[in-house]
């Protein structure tokens, strides 16, 4: 399998970082789709990252559907997500708000770098920072009520990890880590192991 895309991207990354932890053997190959445009659409002309090429050529795309390939694939004793129908819909409700997120500080942050300033719209600038906030504050809250073991990690907490990191990276200033403890603490447990060192955010 060979993965594309930039580990700075969240969503790449937690696919790295799960397809390492499954034990599944991949070729990363780090193309920007800004930068190595057309290289990238040469692989998948949608240009979207992260893609996943498979053995006979199929090639996936969105880092959710990625992972819900590689969990099917994946032996027991590394699954990332419960099987119990409680259990995951609870994993599932916790990576929602994380992957929400994760969007709104995307879209927070293409509207203040890549549109000209005297075109940035304000009101949507405030509707996504809402978004943004509220998705973290349940979040938050959410993680305050789980354990989270770094030598057994479960998908949500590799996600978790993942987008914080990604977030505090790029908008700190938006969503202020000192108001979010529990996601600080998660992610810091998780940054310290060889899993996450393996593969850095660059």
């Amino acid at each position: 399998m060979k993965l594309i895309g930039m580990l700075d991207s969240p969503y790449v990354r937690r696919v790295a970082i799960s397809l390492a932890h499954y034990g599944m053997a991949f070729e990363h190959q780090s193309l920007s789709v800004f930068r190595h445009f057309d290289q990238f659409a040469q692989i998948n002309g949608v240009v979207k990252a992260p893609t996943l090429v498979l053995a006979d050529g199929s090639t996936l795309m969105d880092s959710s559907l990625i992972l819900h390939y590689l969990e099917s694939q994946a032996a027991t004793s590394r699954k990332l997500l419960p099987t119990a129908p409680t259990a995951l819909a609870k994993d599932t409700q916790i990576l929602g708000l994380a992957l929400a997120a994760s969007d709104k500080a995307v879209q927070f942050q293409y509207e203040c770098t890549l549109r000209p300033e005297e075109k940035q719209h304000q009101p949507w600038l405030d509707r996504v920072t809402q978004q943004l906030l509220t998705a973290c504050k349940a979040w938050n809250a959410e993680l305050e009520q789980r354990e989270i073991n770094p030598q057994q990690p479960d998908q949500v907490a590799i996600s978790s990890a993942v987008i914080w990191g990604f977030i505090q990276s790029i908008i700190p200033q938006v969503v202020p880590a000192e108001h979010y403890p529990r996601l600080q603490q998660v992610a810091q447990q998780m940054e310290d192991t060889a899993l996450f060192a393996h593969y850095p955010p660059v």
